[in-house]
């Protein structure tokens, strides 16, 4: 066989793994949606078939916000008994460690904790190379992880553009990110509304 039959051979095997994942909903795969979309219920649904989960938790901690509290207790109790919850930041470890599937909810939430301990909130020196290298780090990871895996992120592009820096800095980062991990999913939907859309599997971008 020569070298660009085994290479055609190779792209065709991986097509048909995608098509594969792609009906089953296995894989790498990547849940949007907007705040109270149901995108969570969805990713947790896709789980259920798998004896065993862990969830991974990179929000912030409950704190002395009631509010925040009550979302996540909310959370905590539409999980299985046989679910294992891990709180971290991260994810890229997380992932390439992971024996059994993942669920991470959510992306979005992930961002803000890691602008914030790269120092973009304050814009200390070096803090884009440092976020640059967190999101790479997670990426490679993602790319590579060998357990079926969903995360869920927060969809960010259908807003007005945020008054502040901060805002504006948000949105940028997570959409970005949002474009690279669908870009190495393996199936991409869209919650609206409690409706699921199933987006092309080809990247336009």
């Amino acid at each position: 066989m020569t070298k660009l039959t085994q290479r055609l051979a190779g792209t065709l095997e991986g097509a048909a793994r995608r098509l594969r994942r792609w009906g089953r909903d296995e894989g790498k795969v990547l849940i949007l949606g907007g705040v109270r979309s149901g995108k969570s219920r969805h990713a947790e649904r896709l789980m259920y078939p798998h004896p065993e989960i862990v969830y991974v938790a990179p929000g912030l901690p409950a704190g002395d916000d009631p509010e925040w509290a009550a979302r996540v207790k909310q959370h905590q109790a539409r999980r299985p008994a046989n679910w294992r919850t891990l709180e971290t930041t991260d994810l890229a470890t997380a992932v390439r460690r992971a024996s059994r599937p993942l669920l991470i909810d959510c992306l979005g939430t992930w961002v803000s904790r890691v602008l914030g301990e790269v120092g973009a909130w304050e814009q200390t020196a070096g803090w884009e190379l440092r976020l640059d290298e967190r999101m790479e780090d997670f990426l490679a990871a993602w790319r590579e992880a060998h357990v079926p895996i969903v995360a869920v992120s927060n969809e960010v592009g259908m807003g007005v553009v945020p008054a502040t820096f901060s805002g504006r800095l948000f949105r940028d980062v997570l959409g970005a990110l949002n474009n690279r991990v669908a870009a190495e999913s393996d199936s991409v939907q869209l919650v609206v509304a409690g409706r699921i859309l199933r987006l092309s599997e080809r990247a336009l971008l």
